[in-house]
């Protein structure tokens, strides 16, 4: 089997294998999260930093929810580990940001953050404050024995079926799941710009006018 092959029979399975009740559980959570008027703040690292910021937009744009990502402030962040440490700039971040237990923390991370082996750290640290503050947690995580996992109201763990490759599902993945939470009709508050043309486009049966 060559390895584009592998790679999208691994990625179908793990499709089948997504939980649905904990996705469907995140998006309640989210509509409370909406109706109270609080915060959601992604947290990631690496390639799942850049999902958070994809995650802002989404959440912001189409669901209408007030979200932010404290690494898409470059000047921030690394003055905050210059200054501070990797460990804590996050927690710091939130800290400055007034979290409270209106508001909610929303993982992406390939392992969750572990302590013991010092792997993401600043996600345990922020994860440790969310509780002390009372915010309500959710993740997108491609292990379950990391901390997100362990300690969310809700995390979606993307299962896996290859160990060779558990990064790259695992991010690619966020996206998915994502995507469908604020396309979902409970918190979908805006058509996005495509379905929106072709709407207005087309005749009665989809036909184009």
């Amino acid at each position: 089997m060559s390895h584009t092959s592998e790679y999208l029979a691994d990625a179908t399975q793990i499709l089948t294998l997504l939980d649905q009740e904990v996705i469907d559980r995140m998006v309640d959570l989210l509509v409370e999260l909406r109706k109270r008027g609080g915060r959601l703040f992604f947290l990631g690292v690496g390639g799942s930093a850049a999902n958070c910021a994809h995650a802002v937009n989404d959440f912001r744009k189409i669901a209408h929810i007030e979200a932010y990502a404290p690494t898409d402030n470059v000047s921030e962040l690394t003055a905050r580990t210059n200054d501070d440490g990797w460990e804590t700039v996050f927690v710091n971040w939130l800290r400055g940001s007034r979290l409270g237990a209106n508001d909610m923390i929303f993982v992406l991370s390939v392992g969750g953050g572990d302590l013991e082996r010092n792997i993401s750290p600043n996600l345990v640290r922020a994860l440790q404050y969310a509780g002390e503050v009372g915010a309500t947690v959710c993740g997108i995580v491609g292990r379950d024995g990391g901390y997100t996992a362990r300690v969310a109201d809700a995390c979606v763990v993307v299962p896996t079926v290859n160990e060779r490759t558990v990064t790259p599902h695992a991010e690619a993945f966020q996206g998915v799941v994502w995507h469908l939470l604020v396309s979902h009709p409970a918190l979908q508050a805006v058509p996005t710009k495509w379905e929106s043309v072709k709407a207005s486009a087309a005749g009665p049966r989809g036909v184009a006018a």
